[in-house]
């Protein structure tokens, strides 16, 4: 039996993205960008790290490591990124085009999962990646007509619908996960 964090990069995901929704609302125009740092950084700093952990060892079954483990660093590089732009006040345009192929990577993922049926749910699973690279790919306009309050309202609205399937599919995992695991030992205590 094999061990697995999808569950934390899962939650970390569905966190991450109601910040970033959040923050295209209130914070993209916002006098006061410095206060998105902290929730931007562990977001960041979790994602980051548990992908970079994933792509280098391989812990789950399959291509779910190419799934989970690549799109994570992607986002948690953007995350921190995001968060280190904010301290220092730096323009977010590179990181928003940056964010346009990290988004065509997770649209091509999503799509891939739902022609593949991987997952329990491929096809929420499929939408989850597509609405979250959506977001990606929308970056670099949404900053550039950060003014247009309708545009914004609606990347709002696809981050935050993207954050509640990734909610749902948390949960589905965290019920099945906790039931899985109840009787696994480490190998020392076998």
């Amino acid at each position: 039996m094999f061990i697995n964090y999808i569950t934390l990069m899962l939650t970390n995901l569905t966190a991450g993205l109601v910040l970033l929704a959040a923050f295209v609302y209130w914070g993209l125009d916002s006098n006061n960008q410095k206060r998105w740092i902290p929730g931007f950084g562990v977001t960041g700093a979790i994602a980051l790290s548990t992908g970079l952990h994933m792509i280098w060892t391989w812990p789950v079954l399959g291509s779910f490591n190419i799934a989970y483990g690549e799109t994570s660093v992607l986002i948690g590089a953007l995350f921190v990124g995001l968060a280190l732009a904010l301290a220092h006040g730096w323009d977010l345009i590179t990181l928003a085009i940056y964010g346009f192929f990290a988004g065509i990577t997770a649209i091509v993922i999503g799509l891939r999962i739902i022609h593949l049926g991987l997952t329990l749910k491929p096809m929420l699973s499929g939408i989850g990646f597509i609405l979250t690279g959506l977001g990606g790919v929308c970056a670099a306009p949404m900053l550039h007509w950060r003014k247009n309050r309708s545009l914004r309202v609606c990347g709002a609205v696809i981050l935050l619908i993207a954050a509640l399937i990734w909610a749902f599919t948390d949960v589905l995992a965290l019920w099945g996960h906790l039931s899985r695991y109840s009787n696994w030992q480490p190998l020392p205590m076998r």
